[in-house]
């Protein structure tokens, strides 16, 4: 579970960049302008590490064509213009709030559609990352949510979160790929759904130097880190395990903001300590694995080697017509071999 909770930790925290850094690119060019730059510069780097790292059959992936590029255009372009759309319209609550209700959404869907077990376990621990994100972004005032005031930008990140999910769901289809051979053909797909559409939208570069920079943290970390890691992370575990992470964006938004010079409140403190408390129960890291017991627990069958039936009986007992040459897998000796200990 360790190998799968650091890349699922590694996946929000890049995230939680892209909403900060974002929100300042979006202040200088459109939405399908920064999602087109983002893929185009992404797809060149993933497909260079692809090739380093994976080798791959290009042409037997080719072939899983349609799954990819139906993984494209629901997870590489349909959830980031939705998001990046919804973003230009709602504040950075609403749009963090809703975002809270994508672990839920993945599990209710795991559980109907792949008929993954639900326990205790994300009973009890998905509501506890909710809970935990509320008091991180309402900074303790969870009867402000009572007033909180809708508007069309939430519904689009609303859809951005439905998206996500299925997105999700459907990566599990792809899991015999190369992480990074899906993820670089998926961003190819990305641009190529994209490039249709840029005549009619425009294409805008960002004029200053920090917008610049801006777009191209988005294209390494956001863009190549978070999916190499989230899709690395999501072939270990089930669906609804590794959604109980996204819950950490929150958090992380939270702590870049006081690296930014943002003050961070004590009801921060604590709703972030619940959202990490919710993760751990519910993805069940540091659990005890039920199959990890003692020697003295283990079924009747397995038995050390002296407690053998009797008539595994050691070579020198076997009959004498069965002893014509020695076994290639047992060692040749010049002694016979000791006899087994019985007094037990």
């Amino acid at each position: 579970m360790l190998r799968a909770a650091i890349p699922l930790t590694l996946a929000p925290l890049f995230w939680a960049g892209n909403m900060v850094v974002g929100k300042l690119v979006l202040a200088e060019i459109d939405p399908v302008s920064l999602t087109f730059w983002r893929w185009l510069l992404a797809a060149g780097l993933l497909l260079g590490i692809a090739q380093l790292t994976e080798r791959p059959d290009w042409r037997a992936v080719l072939r899983r064509w349609p799954l990819l590029l139906a993984l494209a255009a629901i997870g590489m372009v349909g959830y980031v213009l939705l998001l990046y759309f919804g973003l230009s319209v709602t504040s950075p609550l609403n749009a963090a709030l809703i975002n809270a209700a994508n672990p839920a959404l993945i599990t209710l869907l795991a559980v109907l559609v792949l008929r993954e077990p639900f326990g205790w376990r994300k009973a009890v621990g998905i509501p506890l990352g909710v809970l935990g994100v509320a008091v991180v972004l309402t900074d303790g005032a969870l009867l402000s949510l009572v007033t909180l005031q809708l508007n069309e930008g939430d519904l689009l990140v609303l859809l951005a979160v439905v998206a996500w999910s299925f997105y999700t769901l459907l990566g599990r289809r792809a899991r015999d790929i190369p992480p990074i051979t899906s993820t670089a053909v998926q961003a190819v797909f990305a641009v190529l759904l994209l490039a249709p559409v840029v005549p009619f939208t425009g294409l805008e570069w960002p004029p200053s130097a920090g917008g610049t920079w801006g777009l191209l943290f988005i294209a390494v970390f956001p863009s190549v880190g978070a999916y190499l890691c989230f899709n690395a992370g999501m072939r270990r575990v089930p669906a609804s395990t590794g959604a109980i992470f996204l819950n950490l964006l929150a958090v992380f938004t939270a702590l870049i903001g006081l690296a930014l010079g943002q003050p961070i409140t004590a009801p921060q403190i604590v709703g972030g300590a619940i959202v990490i408390g919710g993760v751990l129960l519910a993805s069940g890291v540091g659990a005890r694995r039920a199959d990890a017991r003692p020697a003295d627990a283990r079924p009747a069958d397995a038995r050390p080697a002296d407690a053998r039936p009797a008539d595994a009986r050691p070579a020198d007992a076997r009959p004498a017509d069965a002893r014509r040459a020695p076994s290639p897998d047992l060692p040749v000796s010049g002694s016979a071999p000791e006899e087994p200990d019985r007094r037990s």
